[in-house]
Protein backbone atom coordinates (compact mmCIF):
# COMPACT_ATOMS: atom_id res chain seq x y z
CA UNK A 1 0.00 0.00 0.00
CA UNK A 2 0.99 3.64 -0.63
CA UNK A 3 -0.17 6.86 1.01
CA UNK A 4 -0.99 9.97 -1.08
CA UNK A 5 -2.38 12.97 -0.27
CA UNK A 6 -5.44 15.18 -1.87
CA UNK A 7 -4.97 18.29 -3.27
CA UNK A 8 -8.48 19.30 -1.81
CA UNK A 9 -6.46 20.58 1.22
CA UNK A 10 -4.32 23.32 -0.99
CA UNK A 11 -7.37 25.00 -2.30
CA UNK A 12 -4.76 28.59 -1.63
CA UNK A 13 -2.04 27.01 -3.92
CA UNK A 14 -1.48 26.72 -7.69
CA UNK A 15 -1.48 23.39 -8.51
CA UNK A 16 2.41 23.29 -9.70
CA UNK A 17 3.53 24.44 -5.87
CA UNK A 18 0.66 21.83 -4.36
CA UNK A 19 2.58 19.00 -6.03
CA UNK A 20 6.04 20.29 -4.92
CA UNK A 21 4.46 20.48 -1.16
CA UNK A 22 3.08 17.09 -1.07
CA UNK A 23 5.80 15.49 -2.68
CA UNK A 24 8.60 17.37 -0.28
CA UNK A 25 6.31 15.55 2.77
CA UNK A 26 7.28 12.15 1.51
CA UNK A 27 3.71 11.03 -0.14
CA UNK A 28 4.05 8.95 -3.07
CA UNK A 29 0.99 9.69 -4.61
CA UNK A 30 -1.59 12.72 -5.35
CA UNK A 31 -5.33 12.79 -5.50
CA UNK A 32 -6.02 15.41 -7.96
CA UNK A 33 -9.10 17.65 -7.20
CA UNK A 34 -11.62 17.80 -10.58
CA UNK A 35 -12.66 21.39 -9.02
CA UNK A 36 -10.80 24.71 -9.39
CA UNK A 37 -8.75 25.81 -8.65
CA UNK A 38 -6.89 23.31 -9.53
CA UNK A 39 -8.69 20.91 -12.75
CA UNK A 40 -12.35 22.10 -12.94
CA UNK A 41 -12.70 19.70 -15.83
CA UNK A 42 -15.21 21.95 -17.80
CA UNK A 43 -12.45 24.49 -18.62
CA UNK A 44 -9.56 22.98 -18.46
CA UNK A 45 -7.44 23.73 -21.54
CA UNK A 46 -4.61 21.61 -22.91
CA UNK A 47 -1.77 24.00 -22.11
CA UNK A 48 -3.28 23.51 -17.84
CA UNK A 49 -3.30 19.78 -18.82
CA UNK A 50 0.03 19.63 -20.14
CA UNK A 51 1.12 21.93 -16.47
CA UNK A 52 -0.38 18.74 -14.26
CA UNK A 53 1.70 16.00 -16.08
CA UNK A 54 4.62 18.26 -15.83
CA UNK A 55 4.31 18.84 -12.22
CA UNK A 56 3.36 15.27 -11.27
CA UNK A 57 6.40 13.95 -13.24
CA UNK A 58 8.59 16.57 -11.92
CA UNK A 59 8.05 15.89 -8.25
CA UNK A 60 7.72 11.94 -8.97
CA UNK A 61 4.07 11.66 -8.08
CA UNK A 62 1.62 9.33 -9.37
CA UNK A 63 -2.42 9.50 -9.23
CA UNK A 64 -3.91 8.03 -6.50
CA UNK A 65 -7.60 9.31 -7.71
CA UNK A 66 -9.51 12.06 -9.88
CA UNK A 67 -12.11 13.98 -6.75
CA UNK A 68 -15.09 14.65 -8.64
CA UNK A 69 -17.11 14.87 -5.08
CA UNK A 70 -16.54 18.53 -4.91
CA UNK A 71 -18.27 21.41 -6.95
CA UNK A 72 -16.77 24.60 -5.84
CA UNK A 73 -17.36 25.96 -9.32
CA UNK A 74 -20.98 26.01 -8.97
CA UNK A 75 -20.86 27.88 -5.52
CA UNK A 76 -24.44 26.27 -4.63
CA UNK A 77 -24.83 28.29 -1.29
CA UNK A 78 -26.78 25.30 0.18
CA UNK A 79 -23.09 23.36 0.28
CA UNK A 80 -20.67 23.44 -2.39
CA UNK A 81 -19.82 19.69 -1.74
CA UNK A 82 -23.31 18.15 -1.79
CA UNK A 83 -24.70 20.40 -4.81
CA UNK A 84 -25.63 20.05 -7.49
CA UNK A 85 -26.64 16.30 -7.20
CA UNK A 86 -27.78 13.47 -9.06
CA UNK A 87 -31.10 13.00 -7.48
CA UNK A 88 -31.74 17.02 -7.47
CA UNK A 89 -35.15 17.42 -7.99
CA UNK A 90 -35.00 19.62 -11.23
CA UNK A 91 -33.75 17.22 -13.67
CA UNK A 92 -31.55 20.17 -15.24
CA UNK A 93 -29.50 20.55 -12.08
CA UNK A 94 -28.92 17.25 -11.65
CA UNK A 95 -27.95 17.21 -15.39
CA UNK A 96 -24.77 19.72 -14.25
CA UNK A 97 -23.52 17.13 -11.92
CA UNK A 98 -24.27 13.98 -14.05
CA UNK A 99 -21.94 16.00 -16.79
CA UNK A 100 -19.62 17.11 -14.27
CA UNK A 101 -18.46 13.38 -13.73
CA UNK A 102 -18.41 12.54 -17.51
CA UNK A 103 -15.90 15.29 -18.00
CA UNK A 104 -13.76 13.97 -14.96
CA UNK A 105 -13.49 10.66 -16.00
CA UNK A 106 -13.08 11.82 -19.68
CA UNK A 107 -10.17 13.59 -17.40
CA UNK A 108 -8.90 10.14 -15.73
CA UNK A 109 -8.78 8.31 -18.89
CA UNK A 110 -6.05 11.48 -20.17
CA UNK A 111 -3.83 11.75 -17.11
CA UNK A 112 -3.50 8.51 -16.68
CA UNK A 113 -5.40 8.17 -13.27
CA UNK A 114 -7.24 4.67 -12.27
CA UNK A 115 -10.36 5.94 -10.72
CA UNK A 116 -13.17 9.05 -10.33
CA UNK A 117 -14.55 9.28 -7.01
CA UNK A 118 -17.71 11.15 -6.46
CA UNK A 119 -20.93 11.72 -4.29
CA UNK A 120 -23.46 9.19 -2.84
CA UNK A 121 -26.66 10.39 -4.57
CA UNK A 122 -26.50 13.86 -2.40
CA UNK A 123 -29.67 14.47 0.43
CA UNK A 124 -32.63 13.17 -0.35
CA UNK A 125 -34.65 16.07 -1.29
CA UNK A 126 -37.90 16.98 0.79
CA UNK A 127 -40.75 15.28 -0.43
CA UNK A 128 -39.07 12.21 -1.99
CA UNK A 129 -38.90 9.08 -0.97
CA UNK A 130 -35.90 7.27 -0.42
CA UNK A 131 -36.80 4.19 -2.50
CA UNK A 132 -37.15 6.89 -5.04
CA UNK A 133 -34.46 8.62 -4.50
CA UNK A 134 -32.13 5.21 -4.73
CA UNK A 135 -34.44 4.78 -8.59
CA UNK A 136 -32.61 8.21 -9.99
CA UNK A 137 -29.53 7.74 -8.44
CA UNK A 138 -29.00 4.14 -10.47
CA UNK A 139 -30.62 5.77 -13.49
CA UNK A 140 -27.94 8.70 -13.44
CA UNK A 141 -25.02 6.04 -12.96
CA UNK A 142 -25.34 3.35 -15.27
CA UNK A 143 -24.54 5.30 -18.27
CA UNK A 144 -21.79 7.08 -16.11
CA UNK A 145 -20.48 2.88 -15.36
CA UNK A 146 -20.72 2.29 -18.96
CA UNK A 147 -18.52 5.46 -20.39
CA UNK A 148 -16.08 4.47 -17.56
CA UNK A 149 -15.84 0.81 -18.93
CA UNK A 150 -15.25 2.39 -22.13
CA UNK A 151 -12.50 4.70 -21.08
CA UNK A 152 -11.06 1.45 -19.33
CA UNK A 153 -11.28 3.85 -15.55
CA UNK A 154 -13.18 3.13 -12.56
CA UNK A 155 -16.18 5.64 -10.88
CA UNK A 156 -16.51 4.72 -6.93
CA UNK A 157 -19.45 5.94 -4.73
CA UNK A 158 -18.44 7.76 -1.69
CA UNK A 159 -21.17 6.94 1.27
CA UNK A 160 -20.87 10.29 3.43
CA UNK A 161 -23.63 10.94 6.63
CA UNK A 162 -26.59 12.71 5.59
CA UNK A 163 -26.49 11.74 2.16
CA UNK A 164 -27.88 9.19 0.36
CA UNK A 165 -25.59 6.25 1.00
CA UNK A 166 -24.55 7.32 4.54
CA UNK A 167 -22.82 3.70 5.07
CA UNK A 168 -20.30 1.65 3.55
CA UNK A 169 -22.97 -1.50 3.39
CA UNK A 170 -25.70 0.71 1.74
CA UNK A 171 -23.14 0.88 -1.64
CA UNK A 172 -24.42 -3.17 -2.25
CA UNK A 173 -27.53 -2.43 -3.52
CA UNK A 174 -26.42 0.28 -5.70
CA UNK A 175 -23.79 -1.79 -7.10
CA UNK A 176 -25.81 -4.63 -7.68
CA UNK A 177 -28.47 -2.31 -9.86
CA UNK A 178 -26.04 -0.84 -11.79
CA UNK A 179 -24.24 -4.06 -12.54
CA UNK A 180 -21.04 -2.62 -14.21
CA UNK A 181 -17.29 -3.92 -13.36
CA UNK A 182 -16.23 -0.33 -13.69
CA UNK A 183 -18.25 0.95 -10.72
CA UNK A 184 -16.78 -0.14 -7.10
CA UNK A 185 -16.78 1.48 -3.29
CA UNK A 186 -14.27 4.46 -2.15
CA UNK A 187 -14.11 3.49 1.22
CA UNK A 188 -13.76 6.66 3.65
CA UNK A 189 -12.57 5.55 7.13
CA UNK A 190 -13.96 8.78 8.98
CA UNK A 191 -17.58 8.81 7.50
CA UNK A 192 -17.83 5.11 8.46
CA UNK A 193 -16.35 5.61 11.50
CA UNK A 194 -19.01 8.43 12.32
CA UNK A 195 -21.84 5.94 10.79
CA UNK A 196 -20.77 4.07 13.83
CA UNK A 197 -19.82 1.37 12.08
CA UNK A 198 -17.10 -1.72 12.71
CA UNK A 199 -14.44 -0.71 10.88
CA UNK A 200 -12.66 -3.86 11.21
CA UNK A 201 -15.42 -6.16 9.92
CA UNK A 202 -17.13 -3.19 7.52
CA UNK A 203 -13.47 -3.42 5.47
CA UNK A 204 -13.38 -7.41 5.52
CA UNK A 205 -16.77 -7.50 4.17
CA UNK A 206 -16.44 -4.74 1.60
CA UNK A 207 -13.22 -5.80 0.17
CA UNK A 208 -14.23 -7.02 -2.78
CA UNK A 209 -15.65 -3.98 -3.65
CA UNK A 210 -13.41 -1.33 -2.14
CA UNK A 211 -11.00 0.09 -4.89
CA UNK A 212 -9.16 2.40 -2.83
CA UNK A 213 -9.63 4.35 0.44
CA UNK A 214 -9.86 7.79 2.03
CA UNK A 215 -8.13 8.58 5.81
CA UNK A 216 -9.13 10.54 8.23
CA UNK A 217 -9.98 11.25 11.73
CA UNK A 218 -12.69 11.78 13.40
CA UNK A 219 -13.32 12.99 17.38
CA UNK A 220 -15.03 10.84 20.09
CA UNK A 221 -18.43 12.64 19.38
CA UNK A 222 -18.81 11.15 15.44
CA UNK A 223 -19.28 14.53 14.28
CA UNK A 224 -18.29 14.94 10.50
CA UNK A 225 -15.05 17.12 10.60
CA UNK A 226 -12.25 16.01 8.84
CA UNK A 227 -9.31 15.57 11.39
CA UNK A 228 -5.20 14.95 11.30
CA UNK A 229 -4.80 11.28 12.07
CA UNK A 230 -3.92 10.75 15.68
CA UNK A 231 -6.32 13.87 16.70
CA UNK A 232 -9.14 12.34 16.79
CA UNK A 233 -9.74 8.43 18.08
CA UNK A 234 -9.77 6.21 15.14
CA UNK A 235 -7.56 3.43 15.72
CA UNK A 236 -5.32 3.82 12.80
CA UNK A 237 -3.06 0.79 13.54
CA UNK A 238 -6.32 -1.29 13.54
CA UNK A 239 -7.58 0.16 10.48
CA UNK A 240 -4.85 -0.21 8.59
CA UNK A 241 -4.00 -3.77 9.77
CA UNK A 242 -7.25 -4.40 8.77
CA UNK A 243 -7.08 -3.49 5.34
CA UNK A 244 -3.66 -5.65 5.16
CA UNK A 245 -5.62 -8.22 5.71
CA UNK A 246 -7.69 -8.10 2.58
CA UNK A 247 -4.84 -8.33 0.41
CA UNK A 248 -5.37 -4.64 -1.06
CA UNK A 249 -2.33 -3.32 -2.27
CA UNK A 250 -3.65 0.32 -3.60
CA UNK A 251 -3.69 3.73 -2.35
CA UNK A 252 -4.33 5.21 1.01
CA UNK A 253 -5.26 8.98 0.31
CA UNK A 254 -5.46 11.58 3.20
CA UNK A 255 -8.41 13.83 2.91
CA UNK A 256 -8.02 17.17 5.18
CA UNK A 257 -9.32 19.71 3.15
CA UNK A 258 -10.95 21.51 6.34
CA UNK A 259 -7.05 22.19 7.03
CA UNK A 260 -6.68 25.16 3.89
CA UNK A 261 -4.68 27.72 5.76
CA UNK A 262 -1.77 25.42 6.80
CA UNK A 263 -1.98 22.23 4.85
CA UNK A 264 1.65 21.55 5.07
CA UNK A 265 1.44 20.85 8.90
CA UNK A 266 -1.83 18.79 8.48
CA UNK A 267 0.04 17.13 5.55
CA UNK A 268 3.11 16.38 7.64
CA UNK A 269 1.65 15.42 10.95
CA UNK A 270 -0.80 13.16 9.00
CA UNK A 271 2.30 10.98 7.37
CA UNK A 272 4.40 11.36 10.22
CA UNK A 273 1.39 9.21 11.82
CA UNK A 274 0.69 6.94 9.33
CA UNK A 275 3.79 6.22 7.65
CA UNK A 276 4.72 3.93 9.96
CA UNK A 277 2.02 1.86 9.91
CA UNK A 278 1.66 1.40 6.49
CA UNK A 279 5.54 0.52 5.79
Amino acid sequence: MKLAFSSNAYLKHPFDETAARIAAIGYEGLELLADVPHAWPAGLLEGPKRAIREAMAANNLAFSNINAFMMNAVADHRQPYWHPSFIEPDPNYARVRIDHTRRALDLCAELGAPHVTTEPGGPIPPGVSRARAVDRFVEALKPLAEHAEGLGVLLLIEPEPELLLERTDQYVEIHERVGSKALGLNFDVGHAFCMSEDLPKAIAELAHLTKHYHLEDIAATRVHHHLVPGDGVIDFAEVVSAIKATGYDGWLTVELYPFQDDPDDAARRAFEALSPLVR
